[in-house]
């Protein structure tokens, strides 16, 4: 018998390396995440968690002597390195949160239980190679879904897993159609993802509250031509440029809130009860 479809969109959280690495002493952050996925749970959705890792990359790249080089806010992956890059993201950091997780879900008596993947198990969100004016390697995207109103949560692996109450964690290794490996960023990963399962709401955490102004304050919510103009200025720069066109795209692809904001535990429980909190995109 098919699964019935949920009753509102998944809601996806993006955790970066640094995040990870900060909150792995603090189960506060995990026993808020998973108090919001039982309860989205019994609303028939839940919440996906995509992650990223690049300073445990740039760490084992540099003891093998490889180089790391990024463009326009991208890592730039050569076929030599993208097994070693895969085995970190998809491996060593995805089942470390996993672990972390599922440690905190045991200590509190939770019953929701994270399960680690990666964007191509299950096929569960098809990745290509990514097209741009200069080669970036073995950097892929999430394809965009075959129809403009995909139903939510509609690949069937994500739909079974969160139907049984599963956290999925999601590295953002992805498997092209020929079965190779790409790496895909995990701010694009995660917007890919929210586009194709018409998320809730999109929270990126980061290792800064909000994306910040010309006077160092939090921008509480910003539009496409506003951000624009701040990047042109150099005030938005370096890897926020692609988290805040990921997140303006997101906004107008899925029409869900997308957050941007830190790991701090009073903040994301600002968040989850619906408080200010971080950088919200407007569509």
């Amino acid at each position: 018998m098919p699964l019935p479809p949920p009753t509102t969109g998944p809601f996806i959280l993006k955790i970066g390396g640094t995040t990870l690495e900060a909150q792995a002493a603090d189960n506060s952050l995990w026993l808020a995440l998973l108090s919001l996925h039982q309860r989205l749970s019994a609303q028939g959705s839940g919440v996906i968690v995509v992650h990223g890792g690049g300073k445990a990359v740039d760490a084992l790249l540099a003891k093998l002597d490889m180089p790391t080089r990024r463009e326009q806010g991208l890592r730039i992956t050569p076929p030599d390195q993208m097994e070693i890059i895969a085995g970190v993201l998809a491996g060593t950091i995805n089942k470390r949160l996993v672990g972390l997780i599922n440690a905190a879900a045991l200590a509190a008596n939770h019953s929701a239980r994270a399960v680690g993947l990666c964007l191509g198990d299950g096929d569960a969100f098809p990745t290509r190679r990514l097209q741009l004016s200069f080669d970036p390697g073995r950097v892929g995207e999430v394809s965009p879904p075959p129809t403009a109103h995909p139903s939510p949560a509609s690949p069937p692996l994500l739909r079974a897993l969160l139907a049984s109450g599963f956290l999925p964690v999601l590295s953002s290794i992805g498997i092209d159609a020929q079965g190779g490996l790409l790496n895909v960023n995990a701010d694009d990963a995660a917007a890919g993802i929210a586009r194709s399962v018409r998320a809730s709401t999109l929270a990126l955490l980061t290792d800064v509250p909000g994306v910040k102004g010309e006077d160092g304050s939090v921008i509480p919510t910003l539009r496409e031509p506003e951000a624009e103009s701040l990047i042109a200025r150099g005030i938005i720069s370096g890897g926020m440029i692609p988290k805040v066109r990921s997140a303006l795209a997101t906004a107008h692809a899925t029409r869900c809130p997308v957050v941007v904001l830190s790991a701090d535990p009073t903040q994301v429980q600002d968040l989850l009860l619906g408080n200010p909190a971080g950088t919200r995109f407007i569509a």
